[in-house]
């Protein structure tokens, strides 16, 4: 396969419509490229899923065109705390170290939400279509071109494209296609999370916008995603029960470990999702001109941080935001083909050394210890104490996760050439 100098990109497709996928459609779609999602769903999925999106995340979301509307919709808080079972104050970081107006500053907003603006943006953009009910049943590819096989309402069809971009989540049909239906380096955890959205008031107990629970069974987050008084509670259960003895343990778990002790009749649950937590990597996010991006080349535990929101969804963005990068560099001809390696090396790295590291340990935070032990044993809520006293410490905490961003025009041939 050989791209040359002149070579202009003349259609991209992107299986899954997830949000990952559609900011790169975006991205491609605002430079005149020709993108066609494939989407297997009839529309956007609404289930709980990501809702934080701190300076990684954000720098992405403006470069698409849409952070000022997410942030403008969203929730922009002050704090970020961590307590013990009883609410006692373990440590905090205070947000306000990054000015409120800075759009590196964390935003909170139901990933729904964020798709549906998105969404609205790409319908402005003739370049780009949207597919549903487009089910991906095999893939090929040769020197030239990029197939999919695709069952539709109207029958099979075949969509022939330059490059095709597998964002189509955790069971890609693309990445077994290539690799294997088995082929998914990685782990499952024993823990279970259960997702919910509620209606409840956390500020009557004191409680900031953004809290985390250290307990052993009963560790939680409690964050406020909407300017209408919704939480996300996202907690921890036993493993191996069925999806209906979830539900049933749901009202226990929430007198058990929410303050207030509250009963049913007390908050207003709009969405629950039990759901196993994974961290995985693909063996390869490039074969051929095929690529890999977000959770269809890795997963990771969705605990958001302070330094880089909700890592599974963040690493997406990092991912489309250097493809992104590597496809215009081809298009425009001043970079070839081979970027596209550099971006398979360099993303699974980021993956390995830092997003499953993290992100593991976050999760560890809130189950793997003692809450009255954790502020003397753990050196992470120690740095975030020292947080407390000095600004500077605190901006640095919440910047240190752009290490994940990789600007890719560096390696054009003509480098520094702006996309």
């Amino acid at each position: 396969m050989t791209e040359t100098k002149n070579s202009k990109i003349q259609k991209i497709v992107i299986v899954g419509a997830g949000p990952s996928g559609l900011i790169l459609a975006l991205l491609l779609g605002q430079k005149g490229i020709s993108v066609d999602v494939l989407d297997a769903s009839t529309k956007l999925d609404e289930q709980p899923r990501a809702t934080h999106y701190n300076s990684p995340a954000t720098h992405v979301l403006q470069r698409a065109g849409v952070l000022d509307e997410i942030r403008a919709r969203g929730v922009i808080s002050d704090r970020i705390t961590w307590r013990k079972p009883d609410g006692e104050l373990l440590a905090a970081l205070d947000l306000n170290s990054i000015p409120e107006e800075s759009p590196q500053r964390m935003v909170a907003l139901p990933l729904n939400q964020v798709s549906t603006i998105v969404v609205r943006h790409l319908e402005s953009i003739p370049s780009v279509k949207i597919k549903w009910s487009h089910n991906v049943v095999d893939v090929g590819q040769d020197d030239k071109t990029a197939w999919v096989d695709v069952e539709t309402a109207d029958g099979k069809k075949r969509v022939e494209a330059d490059y095709i971009v597998g964002c189509d989540g955790a069971n890609s049909k693309v990445r077994r296609a290539l690799q294997g239906d088995m082929n998914f380096p990685g782990r499952t955890w024993d823990e279970q999370i259960v997702a919910t959205n509620v209606y409840y008031d956390f500020h009557q107990f004191g409680w900031d916008d953004a809290n985390f629970i250290i307990h052993p069974e009963h560790w939680f987050m409690a964050s406020r995603i909407s300017t209408d008084g919704l939480w996300r509670v996202s907690y921890g259960e036993v493993p191996g029960l069925t999806r209906e003895e979830y539900l049933e343990r749901q009202p226990w778990k929430y007198e058990t470990m929410l303050p207030g002790h509250p009963k049913p009749d007390q908050y207003k649950i709009t969405n629950i999702s039990p759901y196993k937590i994974h961290q995985r990597c693909a063996e390869k996010m490039r074969v051929g001109r095929f690529l890999l991006a977000a959770d269809a080349a890795h997963l990771c535990n969705p605990l958001y941080d302070a330094t880089l929101g909700g890592l599974g969804l963040t690493g997406g963005l990092a991912d489309v935001d250097s493809l992104f990068d590597c496809l215009m560099g081809i298009h425009t001809g001043q970079a070839d083909d081979s970027i596209l390696d550099k971006y398979d090396e360099v993303r699974r790295d980021m993956w390995h050394k830092f997003i499953d590291v993290v992100s593991s340990d976050n999760l560890r935070r809130l189950n793997g210890q003692n809450p009255d032990k954790a502020l003397e044993n753990d050196t992470v809520l120690q740095k975030l104490k020292e947080s407390e006293k000095n600004p500077e410490i605190a901006a640095q905490i919440q910047l240190s996760g752009n290490m994940i961003l990789r600007d890719f025009t560096q390696d054009y041939t003509v480098p520094n050439v702006s996309v």
